[in-house]
């Protein structure tokens, strides 16, 4: 291929497919966090015009909340039987943004406000849709945490931040899923865009992480076409014929070394090369049924007041209202927006259910009165945040005046991000948190509710009490196109618990129709960085139930300050009434790491590492500590380092005090001995002032050779 050809091949042909070109032919990638969006006619990517049907599984805000890496495989694995049969090569998803700020407009399509839970869940996917024969195109890549200027907008995070919440879901995936494409977000990173970042595509991604293939643009997300292509951004979608001819001249000019340029021809050719998807169908019913057992699994009960679900033979009249009952929200708005095969209606679901009980509209006699809530799809969509929590007016109203009326309210939300409980929290008998569950999502709602099914969900993100007691609340979403992270690894739970500021629900709260117990904690160090955590979970309710171990660490260990606990393990597991298990956990180093600034690296500390599991974040049932040796870091000593700095020093601060005591009288040093805390007055100190002819009296040589033993290694 000539200069103009190669160029060619890495912008698409039109909105949803790539160029053909030299025995490489081209693909069509497609929106498909939890649903495919295949546009056979005009195409755009905000969802107006139709696509052709295919299954709406639960979107990610559900998956999350399953803690379950088998819910995520399962779907993502009828997704890439679907994409196949619909001719896409690239499904663009999962999105494992973090959920910085309950109010982003796009949270529906993320998982969690934690990086580990979100790396499960999204490896899983990846791997069981890349399975099937369909690449992955894990995004946004990253920072893209608010919709508010998202094509303009510079996220402002230190490296700290970043390494260990807002890249670590991406760094999971392409290390385990190995995904055949990353999606570079619209948005800038600390002022450069996120499509054009040499450290962020190239020295992290694919240097240290190893990522060998494609890099695409979300769609419209480039800015500068040869910066984008020497940061490390391969495929530039939709296509631009202008951009094109700006590779070509870069090349000619020098500016652009053409070696770039085959390189990402080379991966788009490996990437069209392994992916053929078929045209032939698939099996629409199955998926369907499948969807609705997924999503039994993601639903989260936050209350159940006297066991009122579910609902027992002595309920004999049941009114249900609200709209979302007979038309349901389902999804999100936006790209990801699907034309679904069918939609189950959750007052019909509870007809069928229900038997020869009576169902009614009215609550004025009712037994139970059901009331399905929560936000509309122009409440919630990408292209915009929004601007509070809280429930319409009139949904409140509505549940208070039902809770008045009838002998007992469940209410039933329907919202793809958090929203606000008060106000009417305490007049509902039982809470039923649905988020969005996709197409089939009426029956699995009605199967919770009459036991068919037991609610096993987790909340995999905090509900506040107020949005004023959120962590990002005063620099979200930022002002004049910047966006500061001032709230720094302190996202969600982990500012909750660490300031010990109340929550309505916390992060990993959900009940079930049993109950579960757990003991024998044991935490066994099995390296200087890594152990070995078993615990032992029974079943001591009456019906077969599923319960979510959750493994925190806590510890103050290191030059940092460490969030009061943090999500490292967690397994999800089903047991009959009576029975029990051990689960295991071997916790690596990461699971003790901080991102060291200084050392630009991942380091444990040495010191005291409290293994907690909880019920949820707040909770804690049972704990145990294990020390680890860790890692120590003697840093190389300089005049201009601080006292503080010296005297702590492993190897330098007890010959310094040798020094000291030398030019000391017995008087002077039980003196100093006396006043010890007096150290505390000069330990910030540059050293150079502490020595000076006005501070202590040290022969040059013997400063020398103590800056000379803390090169030494340790």
């Amino acid at each position: 291929m000539n200069l103009e050809q190669k160029a060619a091949l890495l912008s698409g042909r039109d909105f949803w497919s790539t160029k053909p070109g030299d025995g490489i032919r081209p693909i069509v990638l497609s929106d498909g966090p939890h649903g495919i969006r295949r546009q056979t006619g005009e195409a755009d990517h905000v969802g107006i015009h139709d696509s052709l049907p295919a299954t709406c599984f639960p979107p990610a805000v559900a998956v999350g909340s399953s803690w379950d890496p088998s819910v995520a495989a399962r779907l993502a694995a009828a997704l890439g039987r679907e994409a196949r049969a619909l001719g896409v090569a690239v499904c663009l998803g999962p999105g494992v943004n973090i959920k910085r700020s309950p109010l982003c407009g796009r949270n529906f399509e993320y998982y969690s406000e934690d990086p580990l839970l979100t790396g499960v869940l999204a490896s899983a996917h990846v791997k069981a849709l890349q399975s099937e024969g369909v690449g992955a195109s894990v995004k946004h890549f990253a920072a893209n945490n608010q919709e508010t200027g998202r094509m303009r907008i510079s996220a402002e995070i230190d490296e700290r931040t970043l390494r260990e919440i807002y890249l670590p879901a991406f760094e999971r995936v392409v290390k385990e899923a190995e995904p055949a494409t990353v999606m570079a977000a619209y948005n800038k990173l600390n002022g450069v865009y996120a499509s054009q970042h040499p450290w962020l595509l190239t020295r992290v991604l694919r240097t240290e992480w190893g990522f060998d293939g494609v890099v695409v643009s979300d769609w419209g997300a480039v800015n500068d076409r040869v910066a984008a292509l020497k940061a490390g951004l391969d495929l530039q979608m939709p296509g631009n014929p202008a951009d094109d001819a700006k590779i070509v001249q870069a090349v000619r000019d020098e500016e652009l070394d053409e070696a770039v340029v085959d390189a990402s021809v080379a991966r788009m050719r490996t990437l069209v090369d392994r992916f053929h998807p078929e045209e032939n169908g698939f099996d629409v019913d199955a998926h369907h049924a499948l969807a609705r057992e997924l999503a039994a699994e993601c639903a989260v009960l936050l209350k159940n007041a006297d066991d009122v679900l579910p609902i027992g033979p002595e309920v004999r009249t049941i009114a249900v209202l609200g709209r979302f009952a007979v038309n349901p929200r389902f999804q999100g708005g936006g790209s990801s927006h699907i034309n679904p095969t069918r939609v189950d209606s959750p007052l019909d679901e509870i007809r069928k259910l229900a038997g020869d009980r009576t169902v009614v509209t009215d609550p004025q006699g009712a037994d139970l009165a059901i009331v399905f809530a929560g936000l509309a799809e122009i409440d919630e969509s990408e292209g915009y945040d929004r601007a509070s929590i809280e429930l319409p007016a009139e949904q409140v109203d509505l549940i208070r005046a039902t809770a008045a009326a009838a002998r007992r309210t469940v209410v039933v939300l329907s919202n793809g991000g958090v929203v606000s409980l008060e106000g009417w929290h305490d007049e509902a008998d039982a809470i039923l948190e649905g988020w969005l569950l996709g197409q089939a999502g009426g029956g699995a709602i009605a199967d919770l509710l009459f036991g068919v099914s037991a609610p096993s969900g987790r909340l995999a993100e905090t509900i506040p009490r107020r949005l004023q007691d959120t962590p990002s609340y005063l620099n979200f979403p930022g002002e004049q196109d910047i966006v500061r992270y001032g709230e720094g690894v302190m996202v969600g739970y982990r500012y909750y618990e660490t300031v010990e500021l109340p929550v309505r629900y916390p992060f990993g709260h959900g009940l079930t129709y049993t109950t579960f117990a757990v003991s024998d904690l044991t935490v066994k160090a099995t390296g200087d960085d890594s152990a070995r955590v078993s615990v032992t979970v029974a079943n001591t309710g009456e019906r077969y139930g599923k319960h979510v171990v959750q493994l925190y660490v806590a510890t103050q260990a290191g030059p940092v300050r460490r969030p009061a606990r943090e999500l490292r393990a967690f397994t999800k597991v089903g047991l009959e009434p009576g029975r029990s298990t051990t689960v295991t956990f071997d916790l690596d180093a990461r699971a003790f790491a901080y991102w060291d600034i200084k050392e630009d690296r991942w380091l444990v500390a040495p010191g005291d590492y409290t293994v907690q599991i909880g019920e949820n974040a707040s909770a804690v049932v049972i704990e145990d500590t294990v020390k680890l040796a860790g890692e120590v870091i003697a840093k190389e000593l300089t005049l201009d380092s601080s006292v503080g700095e010296w005297f702590g020093h492993p190897e330098v601060g007890p010959v310094l005090m040798r020094h000291i005591a030398a030019t000391m009288t017995e008087e002077q040093q039980a003196a100093a001995a006396e006043h010890a805390d007096m150290l505390k007055m000069i330990e910030s100190l540059p050293m150079y002032q502490f020595i000076s002819p006005l501070g202590v009296q040290l022969p040059d040589e013997a400063v020398q050779e103590m800056i000379e033993l803390s090169r030494r290694p340790v």
